[in-house]
Parts: C-alpha cells; sequence; structure tokens
C-alpha cells in the first residue's frame, strides 16, 4: 500500500505543476476565445498602455492585445464554419447566403478586397456574394 500512496503523491504533483496558479480565473476564461476573436489575454505583467485592460473588482488583473487584420477573414470564415456547423466546400447556395449575412453582421465586408476573397472562399463570383449580401439586407 505504501507503494500506491507514493505514486498517488507523484500524480498529484504532475497535476499541481500542470495548473497554472498565478493565472486569474478571468485570464483562465478568457483563454478559448482568444483565438476566435483574434486577440491575445496578456498576464498583468506583460500589458501596455495601448492593449484593454482587464478589471476585476477595481484591480487590474491582465489584458487584452489586439492582432493586426492579417488573417481576420479566415479567421471569420473559420468561425463561420464553425457558427454553421459546416465546411465551406460542403455548402449549398442558401448556406453560402447565410454565410455571407453572417459575415456582413461581424462587418467583414468592411475589410478592403473582402468581397472579392470571400467570393473565392464560397467559390462564386464577386457579383453573385453581392446579390447574397443584397439579399440579406432585405430580409
Amino acid at each position: 500500500m505504501p507503494e500506491l500512496q507514493h505514486f498517488v503523491n507523484a500524480f498529484d504533483a504532475c497535476i499541481f505543476n500542470l495548473v497554472d496558479e498565478s493565472k486569474h480565473p478571468l485570464l483562465e476564461a478568457l483563454l478559448p476565445l482568444a483565438d476566435i476573436l483574434g486577440i491575445q489575454i496578456l498576464d498583468k505583467s506583460d500589458i501596455s498602455e495601448s492593449d484593454l485592460h482587464l478589471v476585476w473588482e477595481g484591480e487590474i488583473v491582465g489584458g487584452v492585445r489586439r492582432h493586426n487584420l492579417n488573417g481576420a477573414l479566415t479567421r471569420l470564415l473559420s468561425a463561420v464554419e464553425v457558427e454553421m456547423d459546416l465546411k465551406v466546400e460542403d455548402m449549398d447556395r442558401i448556406q453560402k447566403q447565410q454565410a455571407v449575412a453572417l459575415l456582413n453582421e461581424w462587418g467583414v465586408f468592411n475589410l478592403r478586397k473582402s468581397v472579392e476573397s470571400v467570393a473565392e472562399a464560397l467559390e462564386v463570383s464577386r457579383f453573385t456574394v453581392y446579390n447574397y449580401l443584397e439579399r440579406s439586407e432585405n430580409d
């Protein structure tokens, strides 16, 4: 039985070392959103004045750094696939219309050359994307 207790103690020590006790619960909670939102969650010691400070009970516990827009469209197209639970290549016409409406809701078409990029990703023409946009704005 002492061997078993030794094993349990060693296991507990390993698990304890895997948990980062210095991370604030708010930062831990935000980590899954980082990739989806294209942001970086920072510890308090890593934030700068230009970062968004995360405040918990009146104290700065960390921060959020906005990424540049490189790759934003790719991340948003991936988010559409997750939201719709469907890969772009498996979408039919109606689902592509829904994807364009969702991207429009998220402000994708404020980015330069986004219509062309979305058209290429959805394997439709620019004209088709404009038609989908018009249709979504009329609905």
